[in-house]
């Protein structure tokens, strides 16, 4: 019997692509990221891009859920107690990105949204109702006069906002003095 041969042993983890192919769908979006420019920053070429992920689309995806697995804003909402300080941090957090990176990424992929498979839209979708569910569950416990889930719809379409201007070159310290109006707005509540 003629022994199995092996295929050379992989050079790259899974984590390692995933973390170098992000800035890249991140910059680029997902349409106009390049394969060559994938294998470029990753280090991997195009087949062992696929021997890993069948298709861009499908590394599209790893790298969006990989996203929301590091960039966990869910925590920040859920650390206890919950209230104002929650949601304020969860606001700066977003103007703390990785590598130089603008905005966020599942924000700037709503962007592409008509053009994202549809995995990807479920998602972003998921994720953002949870969030909005957790920003709610901040404002309830902050005890605002005013309706909870109405308070974390604006306060969810406010890091939208704030993310979009992010890729516009707005300057951090103006992003931040607008979180620190709206908090003191929400808190005079």
């Amino acid at each position: 019997m003629e022994p199995r041969r092996m295929g050379r042993p992989r050079k790259f983890t899974r984590e390692d692509v995933l973390a170098r192919a992000l800035p890249v769908f991140w910059e680029r979006g997902f349409a106009d990221a390049a394969v060559h420019e994938l294998e470029k920053a990753t280090g991997v070429n195009k087949s062992g891009l696929y021997s890993e992920f069948p298709s861009k689309e499908a590394l599209f995806l790893a790298c969006l859920r990989h996203y929301y697995e590091v960039r966990n804003g869910a925590a920040i909402l859920a650390a206890e107690p919950l209230g104002w300080a929650n949601i304020e941090a969860f606001l700066k957090a977003g103007l703390t990105c990785p590598g130089g990176s603008k905005g966020c990424f599942a924000i700037n992929s709503m962007r592409e949204f008509a053009i994202l498979p549809a995995e990807a839209r479920q998602i972003v979708a998921e994720n953002a109702g949870r969030l909005k569910g957790l920003l709610e569950f901040n404002v309830r416990a902050a005890g605002t006069k005013a309706d909870p889930a109405a308070v974390a719809e604006l306060i969810s379409t406010f890091f939208s906002g704030i993310c979009v201007e992010q890729n516009l070159e707005e300057p951090k310290a103006r992003a931040l003095r607008k979180i620190d109006d709206l908090m003191a707005l929400l808190r005079a509540d």
